[in-house]
């Protein structure tokens, strides 16, 4: 029986959240973030049930008092950050409808933070709520949500400067890397985008801040920054043309989604910019939520997406705040499959 990773836009069982400590890198400016987070849990609860997983459940729940429904849970544990898509389990499903989940080493982007307590966040929310399903252990690989795409037909899009990234699995080639892929999200094939890193970005280029699939064979990108003087011109416009190279697996071209390049986002407090991206959207049931950061380009990126999914409602969702930890909405969130059995009576609701 096979098994694939679904594409994002299949229906969802729930979403999960990891919520910002005040024992984490937010510390300075935890107010504004959990904003932030009240912002999503409005935004993910009007399409389906949201899990946040948290070190304090009482306090979320307080702040949380005015917006909690009976599509929130909870789920008490100790974290380091917030990045759920990176620390979060990835579901496959079998030809049944079948889930299984899968856990990868989560190293801090590299072992460039620490992540020994986000990295045992799965197994916990296994054995307490989500053991109705099957756990797949590959733990003796590193590998990040956000650093991979996938169709939900067996293609897997990725970047060379993380996948080939040496603090990660010291890969001696592509090829070994798309071993790795095959054999444990069970895809045919990969397609590599060489270039596009943006400046700020901790991550040694996630595609989720780069490159999206979608619906209807369409690829969504960031396009070139309208100045050849900007500092990330030639990589973006470099990724732009091996984007509109790819083809898809009977050998058509994708239809192209281009979304602006931000202006320059600076750090409010050390002036460096910030790696804001409008790629960094995510699908929940029956919507795409956007992340917006209060510049002119946002209006352009929620107009482009409405014309490119006509079907999907799309909410704006501001995430100024979040992207100063050099992460937006699509970094923060993790779907879990309609496959997927979340033990809600077990929660604490």
């Amino acid at each position: 029986m096979s098994l694939r990773l679904p594409a994002e836009w299949e229906p969802h069982s729930f979403t999960q959240i990891t919520w910002p400590s005040l024992a984490s890198d937010w510390a300075y400016m935890i107010r504004q973030v959990e904003r932030c987070y009240v912002d999503i849990v409005k935004a993910v609860t009007r399409f389906e049930p949201l899990l946040i997983v948290t070190d304090d459940v009482a306090h979320v729940k307080n702040i949380l008092a005015d917006f909690l429904s009976p599509n929130v849970f909870f789920f008490e544990c100790p974290t380091n950050d917030t990045w759920a898509r990176d620390h979060g389990f990835l579901t496959l499903v079998d030809d049944n409808g079948n889930a299984t989940l899968a856990d990868f080493q989560f190293n801090g982007w590299g072992m460039k933070f620490a992540a020994d307590k986000d990295n045992l966040i799965n197994q916990k929310l296994f054995k307490s709520l989500l053991n109705d399903n099957l756990y797949q252990n590959n733990l003796s690989h590193v590998l990040e949500g956000g650093s991979i795409e996938t169709d939900g037909r067996g293609t897997i899009l990725t970047t060379t400067n993380c996948l080939m990234a040496p603090n990660r699995n010291w890969f001696t080639s592509k090829a070994e890397a798309e071993e790795l892929l095959k054999k444990t999200l069970h895809c045919q094939r990969v397609l590599w985008v060489d270039h596009g890193l943006l400046t700020g970005d901790d991550t040694d280029g996630h595609v989720d801040t780069l490159v999206r699939f979608a619906p209807d064979d369409t690829i969504v990108y960031v396009e070139p920054p309208l100045s050849t003087a900007d500092e990330q011109y030639e990589e973006l416009l470099a990724m732009q043309s091996e984007v509109q190279s790819l083809l898809t697996p009977d050998g058509r071209p994708y239809r192209l989604v281009p979304l602006p390049c931000t202006p320059q986002i600076d750090d409010q407090d050390d002036g460096t910019r910030l790696p804001a991206t409008y790629a960094n959207f995510y699908f929940v049931n029956g919507a795409i939520l956007v992340p917006t950061y209060g510049v002119h380009t946002d209006v352009v990126a929620l107009a482009r997406l409405s014309h490119a999914f006509p079907a999907y409602e799309v909410v704006g969702v501001d995430c100024s705040a979040l992207i100063r930890q050099h992460g937006s909405l699509h970094c923060s969130t993790m779907q879990f499959n309609q496959s997927v059995k979340l033990n809600t009576h077990k929660c604490q609701e």
